[in-house]
């Protein structure tokens, strides 16, 4: 018989669109494998401070269309301390939690590797990211929606730059990776796309804006707000000096790109990884990240996916080229 018969659950870091399905998901099917299944409110800080409530199929019903988290979220100073584990996991053997179920990022699975190496206790991860930059799998929790949320304010946008002949540079979020901004500026047609990985783009845009075909025209540039050459504000002011006859403006999404309600795949692939993490827990796996390659699940060693990185694809930059 398998040992394990509480499982936390947390969220942690930013939240992201179809957090919630995989909380629901992961409660469901660890009742329904005759588990029980705890929330631990606010990540890694409520589980410092004991802030952990039994969770029912009830409990979750109606948050799948939800977006951000149930649990709510925080990043935690003090779990960064030995102490702060510590106090985290005297209150999870107080609540007889045998395993612990994260959905986060980067920072999140740092944490958990250290906490379940520490304490030996099973942890199983879930990629909750907008940023889609984890590396193991082809896509993280949040990523569909954001590039949704980010076409659909860039659809809009466009409606006045053409209107008014204007440059429009939009900031996109991706602090230090450039996946929503490349996705996103394909889906909505953008003229150029500065993402983070690649060098040398601003004197690829001058070109582009000086050519002949260009004069007189609308453009969309969207900048993730991680670009190695200058922030928006500054590229923007860089553009405008070159070419004083355009009319340039500047437009920052910011915190709408996390919001709102998850698209039909943010939801269905949340809910594949949340069954599959207790299947995983029950599978006696310990310290795996639950991914997804070419539609299908994965594990990914924990370790790895904190300490490798993920390249954009290739293929998409020179679609995105080829599409000007």
């Amino acid at each position: 018989m398998n040992k394990i018969k509480r499982i936390g659950i947390l969220t942690s870091g930013g939240d992201a669109p179809g957090m919630n399905a995989a909380i629901r998901a992961t409660t469901r099917a660890a009742i329904n494998n005759g588990l029980e299944a705890y929330g631990i409110m606010r990540g890694y800080e409520g589980m410092i401070d004991g802030e952990i409530r039994k969770l029912t199929s009830s409990d979750v019903s109606g948050i799948l269309q939800k977006g951000g988290t149930i649990l709510k979220t925080a990043r935690s100073q003090r779990f960064r301390e030995y102490e702060g584990r510590q106090k985290a996991y005297e209150n999870l053997k107080s609540n007889n939690i045998d395993a612990l179920v994260v959905i986060g990022g980067d920072g999140s699975f740092k944490g958990a590797t250290q906490f379940s190496h520490e304490f030996d206790i099973p942890v199983v991860g879930m990629p909750g990211t907008i940023d889609n930059d984890m590396y193991g799998t082809d896509y993280t929790i949040g990523f569909d929606t954001c590039c949704n949320t980010v076409m659909e304010a860039v659809d809009k946008i466009r409606d006045t730059a053409s209107s008014h002949n204007r440059i429009f540079f939009v900031e996109v979020m991706g602090r230090d990776a450039g996946f929503v901004a490349l996705r996103s500026g394909i889906a909505c047609g953008a003229e150029a796309t500065l993402i983070p990985e690649i060098t040398g783009q601003i004197d690829s845009l001058m070109q582009l804006l000086s050519s002949p075909e260009r004069q007189n025209r609308s453009s969309i540039i969207l900048i993730a707000e991680g670009h190695t050459e200058g922030n928006t504000f500054e590229i923007a002011e860089r553009v405008r000096q070159a070419f004083p006859h355009l009319d340039v403006r500047v437009t920052i999404l910011g915190h709408i790109q996390r919001g709102g309600s998850p698209t039909s795949y943010d939801r269905v692939a949340a809910s594949q990884m949340g069954v599959a993490a207790v299947e995983a827990l029950l599978d006696d796996q310990k310290s795996i990240m639950i991914g997804l390659q070419n539609g299908e699940i994965v594990h990914v060693p924990m370790n790895k996916t904190v300490k490798l990185g993920k390249d954009v694809s290739q293929a998409m930059l020179d679609m995105a080229r080829i599409l000007v």
